[in-house]
C-alpha cells in the first residue's frame, strides 16, 4: 500500500504539470489580454504593464517562469539601510536584508491589485470548504439513507417517495432552490439569516440548497448498486444460511454497495469543497467560486491557474483516498 501511494503521489506531480500546460495554452488562446480591455490606457502604460507581468516575453519563457515560481522554492530579498553613528559622530549605512522563504508562489491578481493569488486562497478556500463540507454532509444523510429504504422496499410506496423525491432534487437547480429557501426560512419565518456568512446558521440554507441535488444523485446511486448486491449469489447463500436479515443488509451487502458511492463521493467532495458560484451569489458568500468565475471574465490569468490548479489537486487527493477505501469496503482489492 506504501509503494502504491508513493506511486500514485508521483503520478500527481505529472497530472498537475498536465493540467497547468493544458490550462495555459487554452488560456492564451483565447481572444484578448487582462488589458485588452482597459481600453484608456495608453500605448505606454499597456506596455508597462505587460512588461511588469512578464507578459511581453514568449509564451514559452512565460510558462517557465510560471512554473518556476511554484515548483521551486526560493527566497526573495528586501534590501533596508539602517544608519548606525559611530564613535566620530559619522553616519554609516549597514545594508539590512530582509530575506523570505517562498514556495507554491501562484503571483500576483492582475485585477485585485492589492491581492495575490496565494492570499485570495488563503481568505475564500476555508468558506468555501465549510460550505462544500456542510454541503456533503447533506448529500450523504439525506442521499444514502433514502437510496438504502427505497431499495430495501423495492416497488414499495417508500420507494416511489424516495425516488420522486430525488427526481424533483435533481430537477431543481442551486439558482431556484436558494432564492425559495431564502425567502421562506429568511424573509417569511425569519428562522435563519438569508444572506451573510458568519456563524452555523449562516451555514445551513447554502448547504442545503447545494447538497441537496447531490442527495438526490447519491440516493439513486445508493438504491441502483444495492438491488444489483442483493441479487448476488453469496446474498442468497448468507440468506438460505438463516441469517437476519439485517445482518445479510449490513453486513455483507452494503459494504460492496457502497463501492460505486464512495466513487462518486470523492470527486463530488473536490468540486463541493472549492465553492459554488451559484451558492455563493445567492446567498452573499465571500467564497472562492466567485473569484474563480470572474477570474475567467477578466481574463486573471494567475487565479485562473492557481484555482484550476487546486481543483485538479483536491480532484487527485479525493481519488486517491477512494482508492485506499475501496481496500477496507472490499478486502479482494489489494494494491502492489
Amino acid at each position: 500500500m506504501g509503494a502504491f501511494i508513493v506511486r500514485r503521489m508521483l503520478q500527481m506531480l505529472l497530472v498537475l504539470f498536465v493540467i497547468s500546460l493544458f490550462t495555459f495554452v487554452v488560456m492564451r488562446a483565447v481572444p484578448g489580454g487582462p488589458f485588452s480591455s482597459e481600453k484608456s490606457l495608453p500605448p505606454r502604460t499597456l506596455a508597462q504593464l505587460e512588461a511588469k507581468y512578464n507578459l511581453d516575453e514568449p509564451l514559452v519563457m512565460q510558462y517557465i517562469h510560471y512554473i518556476g515560481d511554484i515548483a521551486i522554492p526560493h527566497i526573495t530579498e528586501n534590501r533596508l539601510e539602517n544608519s548606525v553613528l559611530n564613535d566620530y559622530l559619522i553616519n554609516i549605512y549597514i545594508p539590512v536584508v530582509d530575506r523570505t522563504f517562498r514556495w507554491m508562489n501562484f503571483g500576483p491578481s492582475y485585477k485585485s491589485v492589492s491581492q495575490t493569488v496565494n492570499s485570495i486562497i488563503k481568505d475564500t478556500l476555508p468558506v468555501s470548504a465549510t460550505l462544500g463540507i456542510g454541503a456533503l454532509l447533506v448529500a450523504l444523510v439525506i442521499g444514502v439513507p433514502a437510496g438504502i429504504i427505497a431499495a430495501l422496499n423495492r416497488n414499495s410506496r417508500w420507494d416511489y417517495i424516495a425516488m420522486g423525491v430525488s427526481i424533483v432534487g435533481v430537477s431543481i437547480p442551486v439558482i431556484v432552490l436558494g432564492p425559495v429557501l431564502r425567502y421562506v426560512f429568511g424573509v417569511q419565518l425569519k428562522w435563519l439569516p438569508p444572506t451573510g456568512w458568519g456563524g452555523i446558521e449562516h451555514i445551513i440554507m447554502p448547504a442545503f440548497a447545494l447538497g441537496f441535488a447531490e442527495s438526490a444523485r447519491l440516493a439513486r446511486l445508493t438504491r441502483a448498486s444495492l438491488l444489483q448486491v442483493l441479487n448476488e449469489d453469496y446474498i442468497r447463500t448468507a440468506r438460505a444460511k438463516g441469517l437476519a436479515e439485517r445482518v445479510v443488509v449490513g453486513l455483507h451487502a452494503l459494504k460492496n454497495a457502497m463501492l460505486p458511492v464512495v466513487t462518486t463521493i470523492g470527486p463530488l467532495f473536490a468540486f463541493l469543497i472549492t465553492g459554488s458560484f451559484v451558492a455563493e451569489l445567492v446567498f452573499g458568500i465571500p467564497g472562492l467560486g466567485k473569484f474563480f468565475v470572474t477570474s475567467i471574465t477578466n481574463r486573471d490569468y494567475p487565479v485562473i491557474m492557481g484555482t484550476t490548479l487546486l481543483l485538479g489537486f483536491l480532484v487527485i487527493v479525493a481519488n486517491l483516498i477512494v482508492d485506499v477505501v475501496y481496500v477496507w469496503l472490499d478486502p479482494r482489492i489489494k494494491y502492489d
